[in-house]
């Protein structure tokens, strides 16, 4: 038998032996015609990585098609958050993902969870009254129409689960694990074991693109996949921004990018299905982190039940007695720390834009402030000093380069797209984010968007839509001061359409 014809045979099997992709265990309708969208997460990508030497097929795909150059993650800019927000089109505020460490009391009393660990996910869902997101998701809207979402993840277990983690009428298919469990099974059978990870990690995310063109295709016949790759995020994190490896990760990634086109191109879907590449956050160089226990030790203690009154992690610092005070208190003691930048705490009002806590800024502005937020958010420090190997952009964390800050370096990432609903050969400044793709999606599709999707439509990438130098775009500044005057906080803030996208914060600590 020929190896095409084998391959023939080969889907037809897998879909035959996975019928059942529907909630309930029902098999869904075939999706109908039309539109389809694939979008590929390079984790960590920067903009500025994207040029013709570093990474010639994305570059020219961004020439073929729309290059955003104003496209912003979400804050916190970690991996697990912005795969809730392209989960369900909206912020931590209304999903409530808020870290890639969390805090459930009823799961772990007196320390943070790893969002990276599927399990940890699991524990969440299986503990009482809990829900792991508390928005619904592109997913379950694409399957009340009688679509499905495939999410295929080179990342984190962690990260592939909330891409898709109630499985609504599609499937989830990562190097672990797979849901339907089938599809895991078969992408062994026909690939081969796994490879082991590296930096750069391409033999991996190469297992994951071959499973997604040769077995998940075929078999779940989706209108909406997310590809996620783990690189340049997984070299940089080791090796540091601009490294030899990391360029050659970035080698290794475009070079998947134009696999990807010729196995659509392949199988016949070119012309309807529309290509989005972007990244979950930025990236910068780190210079080293603060004592945070050494910040809160004044605050610390334990509560009457002998929990600890005071639990930290990812920036977070929860003071579970509430004390205004001691809010207050610790808010002041990150302000005066070299090394810590913008300070959260709740809103001094409703819809006010400074926190409860002198010269900080609120939740609100931030869009975290969820009922299972802590009651202080900070982030790193940063600069715009040029690092080791050429990139611009550092911030006071430890490690040797990462993300998670509110700096422009970490919250600007990168989304080029080219399809049959995107616009040709334009370039558009108009500010976008992670939370916009789903509610673009449903609307190419002619699928209602849930009122809790906060994200909007992108019009001006899309064929059917304005000149994106027609589109107005706002501009804001918040400032506030700390009680003593040391300690003085900006945040810049873009508007579209009734939406806003943090830029970034700075920080002055005046002598």
């Amino acid at each position: 038998m020929s190896g095409l014809a084998a391959r023939h045979v080969l889907a037809l099997a897998l879909a035959l032996t996975v019928p059942s992709l529907g909630a309930a265990g029902q098999e869904d309708e075939a999706p109908a015609e039309g539109p389809r969208h694939l979008l590929i997460v390079l984790d960590g990508l920067r903009p500025d990585y994207v040029q013709p030497h570093f990474m010639p097929a994305l570059h020219a795909l961004g020439r073929r098609g729309v290059v955003m150059t104003s496209h912003h993650a979400v804050f916190p800019t970690v991996t697990r958050v912005n795969a809730a927000s392209i989960s369900t089109g909206a912020y931590p505020e209304t999903h409530g993902l808020l870290g890639n460490s969390v805090f459930f009391p009823r799961v772990e009393a007196a320390r943070f969870l790893s969002t990276s660990d599927r399990g940890n996910l699991l524990r969440i869902e299986s503990a009482e009254d809990e829900r792991l997101l508390t928005a619904p998701t592109l997913g379950e809207a694409l399957q009340s129409a009688g679509r499905r979402l495939l999410v295929m993840s080179a990342g984190s277990s962690g990260s592939s689960y909330l891409l898709n983690h109630t499985v609504a009428g599609g499937a989830i298919v990562h190097y672990e694990y797979s849901l339907p469990a089938d599809l895991h099974a078969q992408a062994l059978e026909r690939l081969g074991s796994v490879p082991e990870a590296g930096t750069p990690n391409h033999r991996r995310n190469r297992w994951i693109v071959d499973a997604f063109l040769e077995v998940a295709l075929p078999a779940v016949d989706p209108t909406v996949t997310v590809l996620w790759l783990s690189d340049p995020d997984t070299t940089a994190h080791q090796h540091g921004m601009g490294h030899p490896l990391m360029v050659e990760a970035l080698f290794r990634l475009d070079a998947e990018i134009q696999r990807l086109q010729d196995g659509l191109a392949a199988a016949g879907l070119s012309e309807t299905t529309n290509v989005w590449v972007t990244s979950d956050h930025g990236f910068s160089e780190h210079t080293g982190g603060i004592d945070l226990d050494a910040v809160l030790a004044p605050f610390a203690g334990s509560l009457d039940d002998g929990a600890p009154r005071i639990v930290a992690g990812a920036g977070a610092v929860y003071v579970r007695d509430g004390d205004p005070a001691a809010v207050s208190g610790v808010a002041a003691a990150l302000q005066a720390t070299e090394g810590v930048g913008a300070v959260f705490t709740r809103s001094a009002r409703p819809g006010a834009l400074e926190g409860s806590a002198p010269g900080t800024l609120s939740f609100d502005l931030a869009r975290w402030g969820h009922p299972r937020a802590a009651q202080v958010l900070f982030s790193p420090s940063w600069t715009a000093a040029v690092g080791r190997y050429g990139f611009r952009g550092t911030t006071a964390q430890p490690g040797v380069a990462g993300h998670g800050s509110s700096s422009p370096f970490d919250i600007h990432n990168t989304l080029v797209a080219v399809g049959p609903d995107v616009k040709a050969g334009v370039e558009s400044a108009v500010p976008s984010g992670n939370v916009d793709f789903a509610p673009t999606f449903l609307h190419t599709l002619g699928i209602g968007i849930p009122a809790s999707m906060q994200g909007r439509v992108l019009r001006e990438a899309l064929r059917e839509g304005p000149d994106p130098s027609d589109v107005a775009v706002g501009l804001s500044e918040v400032q506030v001061e700390s009680a003593d005057g040391r300690y003085r906080l900006t945040a810049i803030v873009s508007e579209v359409d009734g939406r806003s996208y943090l830029d970034y914060t700075a920080i002055e600590r005046p002598e």
